[in-house]
């Protein structure tokens, strides 16, 4: 069976799409389709690569029994585009430099906001500008509920 391939794609890769990366882990994880995945996440700037997850964000994840240990920021790039099924980006910006990356244009259909899944289209909220990274989880956690129910064509 052909895994699904899921890149999470921010600025940095520290706190949106890593948080996005684990918590999609997490729901496959307790769906136990984690057989059935291959998710990961980057950044679409050189600014933090090599970095760990920002501190806030490990505790927002920690704080709902979700580790990110080991995860450091690592920039996407143009093969990203072939390997993945799916990328995902929080922003305008982020989808723009996305595209840029994989070649400027998206000719699959593969890239995304994260927050299309959800009742409420538009951007995840940012924590690095706002320091809100309770909002931001409610974006990350609804959106990655709602891509994997799209991607599984049911609820699970």
């Amino acid at each position: 069976m052909k895994k699904i391939r899921i890149l999470f794609v921010c600025h940095g890769n520290i706190c949106r799409s890593p948080m996005a990366e684990f918590v999609m882990k997490d729901l496959v994880a307790r769906a136990g389709l984690q057989d059935r995945f291959d998710i990961a996440s980057a950044a679409t700037s050189t600014e933090e690569i090599g970095n760990p997850v920002y501190p806030p964000a490990r505790r927002k994840l920690a704080e709902h029994g979700i580790m990110c240990e080991g995860k450091t920021a690592r920039q996407m790039v143009r093969a990203d585009y072939d390997r993945y099924d799916l990328l995902i980006g929080m922003d305008r910006w982020n989808l723009r430099n996305m595209t840029r990356i994989a070649g400027g244009s998206d000719p699959l259909g593969k890239i995304h906001s994260l927050m299309e899944y959800t009742d409420r289209p538009g951007e995840v909220a940012d924590p690095w500008y706002t320091g809100d990274f309770d909002a931001t989880w409610r974006d990350v956690s609804e959106g990655c509920q709602g891509l994997l129910q799209a991607v599984l064509g049911v609820e699970y």
